[in-house]
């Protein structure tokens, strides 16, 4: 049967099935096929989907309110969330600005850091620094500050370019990511690139504590993260940790930061913030910085949204649930499990060429050669093909491309954290049958 056009229109034109409901790991479409949520969306589901106690919240909420103006009205579900929020960050970070999602978020927090500079006489500080491949989101000032040449390039003439580093992917250096000496080659990197700008022009540094879709779960080597907040403390360089994708316990840590015992001066945060159930998203700094810009005549920033009660009431009951079903220790337990069975994967599918990930921040590259680290042919579009054929069997995983967005197949595998080995099994038979599948694709593709 065919559907009706749609007036709809995202990446392309492909359509896609009609979603009817979600309960838990699984989604089902209105033709009853059932798929099991490997990437919890776009990694956001991190409790899973449709839990009561957080719809619960939400109907309560909206008994209540449902929008009250930030300019109007303080509201207590912002407030709440707001201190629950500030008490799983570091010490002195109890300043929270909510937006509606991870870009809004990055966006606020540059201007955040800007507003900062010019309040405290240091209006040379403008550049942001990050690295090469990332990506922190899809507004024009997000896209300044990511490599990732398929999104950014076309936008190039209508932004500022704002200075790359590259990432620290050991695994293509040929260098031991368990060596402090392989962090603190990649770490030195950013000082050389402070003082290549110019110290006193540079405004922040922009990281994901561990990588997301841009590099595929990229873990930093050794020493890595303390050696740059070192250096960004240096040159007083403001440090801001982009905890879209790592963040509510992702990587077996409520924060990511907390593998390395961080104190940046910002955190971002969206995605797993709100698991799904509406947009949401968090900035939060240091109470000084905040100070500065509010006594300097405030944050000249906002979102029509930002803090909206129900959104805020939705935030909370997922902080929640995150605690009272142990998801934190939950994703550390199954993220090893999933590991070792990736790893397993790996052994019988050499087209795998590197497993990685912290916790339930999973992913493997696909590469013509394991040893050489060559990438499959950018033309056969393997990232993509391999996603088609799990969707096909059931199973959603997410996929992008690791150098540049231009080359280097590689799948996210990052269930909800509240899977348990069944899933996790379940998962496991499916991707082993889509690699077979793979395999004879581009035996195929090979021949022709």
């Amino acid at each position: 049967m065919m559907k009706p056009e749609s007036h709809l229109f995202y990446q392309s034109s492909q359509r896609r099935p009609v979603l009817d409901q979600a309960r838990g790991v699984y989604m089902w479409d209105v033709d009853g096929k059932r798929y099991l949520d490997g990437s919890s969306g776009a990694m956001v589901c991190n409790i899973g989907h449709s839990n009561p106690h957080v719809l619960d919240a939400m109907r309560r909420q909206m008994e209540k309110s449902t929008f009250g103006y930030r300019l109007h009205f303080e509201t207590e579900a912002s407030e709440a969330l707001a201190a629950r929020t500030a008490a799983l960050c570091p010490a002195g970070m109890n300043k929270v600005f909510f937006v509606s999602g991870g870009s809004e978020a990055v966006e606020s927090a540059i201007k955040l850091a800007r507003q900062h500079a010019l309040a405290v006489g240091q209006g040379a500080r403008w550049k942001v620094i990050s690295r090469a491949p990332s990506y922190h989101g899809c507004t024009l000032g997000a896209l300044s500050i990511t490599g990732y040449a398929p999104l950014t390039d076309p936008f190039a003439p209508m932004m500022r370019a704002m200075p790359k580093i590259p990432a620290p992917r050991a695994y293509l250096g040929g260098l031991d990511p368990a060596d402090p000496a392989t962090g603190a080659h990649y770490a030195a990197m950013l000082e050389a690139e402070i003082l290549a700008q110019g110290p006193d022009t540079v405004l922040a540094f922009i990281v994901e504590p561990v990588g997301g879709a841009s590099t595929g779960a990229l873990v930093p080597p050794a020493g890595y993260m303390q050696a740059v907040q070192e250096i960004c403390r240096r040159y007083g360089v403001l440090l801001i940790l982009d905890e879209v994708m790592t963040g509510a316990g992702r990587t077996g840590r409520f924060l990511a930061l907390e593998h390395w015992g961080l104190s940046p001066d910002i955190v971002v945060l969206s995605k797993g913030f709100a698991a799904g159930y509406v947009p949401l998203g968090a900035i939060v700094a240091r109470d000084d910085l905040v100070g500065a810009v509010l006594e300097g005549g405030g944050f000249l920033h906002g979102f029509t949204y930002a803090g909206n009660p129900l959104a805020c009431a939705a935030g909370a009951a997922v902080i929640d649930e995150i605690a009272r079903q142990g998801l934190v220790q939950n994703a550390q337990v199954m993220g090893a499990a999933l590991r070792a069975r990736l790893d397993g994967l790996a052994a019988r599918h050499p087209v795998i060429g590197d497993v990685r990930g912290q916790g339930l921040l999973l992913a493997f590259e696909l590469m013509a050669d394991p040893v050489t680290k060559a990438p499959l042919p950018a033309r056969l579009n393997a990232h993509q093909r391999l996603v088609d054929i799990a969707f096909e069997l059931g199973l959603i995983v997410y996929s992008r491309r690791t150098r540049n967005g231009l080359e280097g197949d590689h799948i996210m595998v990052c269930p909800p954290l509240i899977v348990s080995e069944q899933h996790l099994d379940e998962m496991t038979e499916t991707l082993d049958m889509a690699l077979a599948r793979l395999r004879d694709d581009l035996a195929l593709a090979e021949m022709g």
